[in-house]
């Protein structure tokens, strides 16, 4: 197992030499597509992308084009990904990273209901509820 993030962060915050860190943690760094690391995360997790998909309440043919690299997601997408996957606040938050996408923070009431929803392990419709109750804008819509 590689290196932790805040080791790694540590490192290279603190290093005298940007390419001896490198050189030394060449293995440390992600360097995949998206669907590259959500295929990663269907072996891990012992699933396909069609239960995902169907968790995630996101259409089939548009969810399998993520899946397979022809449809760029939006961050609402992966959200939405992340309650299909049943994915911790964490998972969810490196899965956000890995696409270039925001993470989700705490003071913006709408990503708050998503964080209370995915570290309350809800489903994406109830999650849809609860912002839909606030007057919130639902996932992918």
């Amino acid at each position: 197992m590689g290196v932790s993030t805040n080791s790694l962060l540590n490192k290279l915050t603190k290093g005298k030499n940007i390419n001896t860190v490198l050189d030394k943690h060449e293995t440390d760094f992600f360097e995949c597509t998206i669907s590259e690391y959500l295929m990663k995360l269907c072996e891990e997790r012992d699933t396909v992308p069609e239960r995902v998909v169907n968790k995630a309440q996101i259409e089939r043919t548009y969810g399998h084009q993520i899946f397979n690299g022809t449809r760029t997601p939006s961050r609402d997408k992966l959200i939405q990904i992340a309650f299909g996957f049943g994915l911790s606040l964490d998972e969810t938050q490196r899965l956000l990273n890995v696409a270039g996408k925001s993470a989700l923070y705490p003071k913006i009431k709408r990503d708050a209901i998503i964080i209370y929803a995915i570290s309350h392990e809800m489903s994406v419709m109830e999650a849809q509820d609860v912002l839909c109750a606030n007057e919130l804008p639902m996932l992918g819509v």
